[in-house]
């Protein structure tokens, strides 16, 4: 984040809590890791079974220092943060392994400490450093962070922005309500709250139908409209952005100069403090998106993916981080982005999930003209929900995947129960990612049909003792050794 876009105090502070944040890691070297994912990615599911494969010997044959034999204990431990509500991972992966449930999602900052101890491959880091390391996962929203790039807007250019994108594509019906409302107010008019009230509403209420399973847009900032938590009814978040804003000052105790003033302390009570007192402490950070689902909804929300993308990079300065320059504001010096729910296609279109993502963040990174410098892109899916096999059709085998639908899932007209498994064929992506996206802007682009199927979560073997063995995953060992791998060398 640009530092115009902090005050002097804000910078002063984030100087003194990296100054803490070292002195400590001095005695007790800690990552911080940021996991954060737009709506429906999976977040709390990829930080739970991350957990427990590192709690349960999980099968991490790509993360190096496991496969070595390397690690000689992984334990939760208090977090350092008292402040921050923990992440419950004992409810989560309760509901994940005995009730075969997914977790709800959280909907505010979680915070989780596991510590590893290991040996240093290296046998002069062995005789200066115990080989301990402690992994501080930051679990935040995604829309929180869509939030981010409003500190460098003004209410003027905030209220042009969402204005504009709300008069494209499906926004346009969704956004009629709302759009009318503000259009028939007068601006200059004195501050009246119930007008404000009807406004914040009926803007919310556009922005929850963008977000709806039926459309999967993500580009909805402000995102504590949709989460307003324990600020809902408060001013900081009874405002709506106004169209045809006169290009004068807004008038004293007017209807747009209230609007002005509680967009300035929605920045000020409730993004500063997250930029300040979380975001810029992470050292490594990883992004979930749920590519699949904004392909079977069509090319804007692809489209919005693309655009929320970019607004998400646009936040981070990956780089390397020196001690002496981290003192006063470090970078992110890795960022992952990853393509959740791999396991809903056949291993054959993994490799073309993966070529998909990383051209979108290719084309997200040209659209703000950044360096892709830092930013590495994978395929995962952080529990395995269905497995492989073959039905004939004809003379030729067909790839299916296989799995337990959910209670209420329709597959061609027939809803399950959520006990008994099916076969579908998942369909396939374009190997080559610019079949795509060339087609994008054309009114009556045509993306390749998938097969998008809500599984539950698989019934885990167990041993002959009766132990259940860790959460199967796809790729999970390759983002925990590009995570924070290389700090266990």
């Amino acid at each position: 984040m640009p530092p115009s876009l902090t005050s002097l105090t804000d910078d002063a502070r984030i100087a003194l809590d990296n100054l803490a944040d070292r002195a400590s890691g001095l005695i007790h070297p800690t990552i911080r890791l940021g996991v954060t994912g737009l709506s429906r990615a999976g977040k709390t599911v990829f930080i739970s079974s991350l957990v427990h494969n590192l709690l349960n010997d999980g099968r991490l044959p790509l993360f190096e220092s496991m496969r070595s034999g390397r690690i000689s204990a992984v334990r939760l431990e208090p977090q350092p943060d008292d402040a921050i509500p923990r992440f419950q991972y004992e409810d989560h992966i309760q509901a994940l392994v005995r009730d075969r449930i997914w977790p709800d999602s959280t909907r505010a900052i979680s915070e989780l400490r596991i510590t590893l101890d290991y040996e240093s491959a290296s046998g002069w880091n062995r005789m200066f450093s115990r080989g301990r390391i402690s992994i501080d996962i930051v679990d935040y929203p995604g829309e929180w962070l869509l939030d981010l790039p409003l500190l460098a807007q003004d209410f003027r250019e905030f209220s042009e922005k969402t204005v504009a994108l709300a008069g494209t594509g499906i926004r346009r019906a969704l956004s009629e309500e709302w759009l009318t409302l503000a259009a028939n107010v007068d601006l200059d008019a004195p501050a009246d709250e119930m007008t404000a009230r009807r406004l914040s509403e009926s803007f919310a209420s556009y922005l929850r139908a963008c977000r709806a399973d039926e459309r999967s847009l993500s580009t909805l900032p402000p995102g504590r409209f949709l989460m307003p938590g324990d600020l809902e009814g408060s001013p900081a978040l009874t405002f709506a952005p106004l169209p045809n804003l006169p290009a004068t000052k807004a008038p004293k105790g007017s209807l747009r100069a209230m609007m002005e003033r509680r967009y300035d302390a929605y920045k000020n009570v409730v993004i500063k403090p997250f930029f300040r007192e979380h975001f810029a402490r992470l050292d490594r950070q990883i992004v979930l998106i749920d590519a699949l689902q904004a392909i079977n909804r069509g090319p804007e929300a692809v489209q919005d993916l693309e655009r929320a993308l970019a607004d998400v990079l646009a936040c981070f300065q990956p780089g390397h981080n020196s001690f002496f320059s981290s003192l006063v504001g470090r970078k992110i010096d890795k960022v992952l982005v990853a393509a959740t729910k791999a396991d809903h296609l056949h291993h054959e279109s993994h490799d073309r999930l993966e070529r998909l993502t990383g051209r979108l963040v290719d084309r997200a990174i040209q659209r703000i003209g950044m360096a892709g410098a830092g930013i590495e892109v994978m395929a995962i899916a952080s529990v395995r929900a269905t497995r492989e096999a073959t039905v004939k059709e004809g003379n030729h085998l067909l790839p299916v995947i296989v799995g337990t639908p959910i209670a209420g899932e329709t597959i061609n007209g027939e809803c399950f129960d959520g006990n008994r498994k099916t076969a579908i064929f998942p369909g396939d992506l374009p190997e080559n990612p610019d079949l795509l996206f060339q087609h994008l802007d054309e009114p009556n682009a045509e993306l390749p049909e998938l097969n998008v199927v809500r599984f539950r979560p698989p019934a885990l073997d167990e041993t002959n003792g009766g132990v259940k063995l860790s959460v199967p995953h796809i790729r999970l060992d390759r983002a925990m050794q590009f995570l924070f791998g290389d700090r266990l060398a």
